[in-house]
């Protein structure tokens, strides 16, 4: 008995392991479609084919299963291994696993097909009554094209409060400034000397600035003559 079991469990294993990874690939391959961005109104008959082949491999491997788990409990104790009974859990936890996955594909595709379905025959409702409307229709338009504007009048409005804005903290400022310098002046004026200080000053500047302006003229004029 513990011949006969061994190699059958063996090549029960390995034909279960084989229909795992098949089911694997094609899984891979059945959820593009519920990830399509523009999935079909009707499943494609790749679709279909898929979809049966998973479930073919998955009742394929239930049957596998429910082997193994006969040949586990036919066989002694000497033969029925903690292995063997960690191999089987593992092997039902994919098979569950499995086909939860396919479930769960399966809703996902439906509902994704429902919602294009239902959004296509939404816009094909409105094209149909645009056309049956022309009037309504260019009602639309002008009321799309009033937002727009209306849109545009709001950004425009607040740039300029913002324009506004920056003018009156530049006025402020303005005026902050000339507090400062009348101040500053009026300081000035209650100490004895400091406005003779400052007319002399700016009449240093000016007069400095005559004699800067009058030999740029000189060099300019002797630059002209030697050309």
């Amino acid at each position: 008995m513990s011949t006969s079991t061994g190699p059958g469990w063996a090549q029960l294993r390995q034909q279960t392991r084989a229909l795992e990874a098949q089911t694997d690939t094609l899984f891979h391959t059945y959820s593009r479609f519920a990830s399509a961005p523009n999935i079909p109104p009707k499943p494609t008959e790749e679709e279909t084919n898929t979809e049966s082949q998973i479930q073919v491999l998955l009742d394929k491997r239930e049957f596998l299963i429910e082997e193994l788990t006969r040949l586990l409990t036919a066989s002694s104790p000497l033969t029925s291994s903690a292995l063997k009974q960690n191999n089987l859990t593992l092997h039902r936890s994919t098979l569950h696993e499995h086909q939860s996955t396919l479930t769960r594909l399966r809703a996902s595709i439906a509902e994704s097909r429902q919602r294009a379905n239902l959004l296509s025959t939404v816009r094909s409702d409105i094209s149909s009554y645009r056309s049956s409307n022309p009037g309504t229709a260019e009602a639309d338009y002008m009321l799309d094209e009033r937002s727009r504007i209306d849109r545009s009048h709001g950004v425009a409005d607040s740039v300029l409060n913002q324009a506004y804005a920056v003018n009156e903290q530049f006025g402020v400022q303005r005026e902050m400034l000339g507090n400062v310098q009348r101040r500053i002046v009026g300081a000035a004026g209650k100490v004895p000397g400091i406005n003779g200080l400052i007319g002399r000053i700016g009449a240093k500047k000016r007069r400095d600035g005559f004699v800067l302006g009058g030999f740029v003229a000189f060099c300019m004029l002797m630059f002209l003559y030697f050309m």
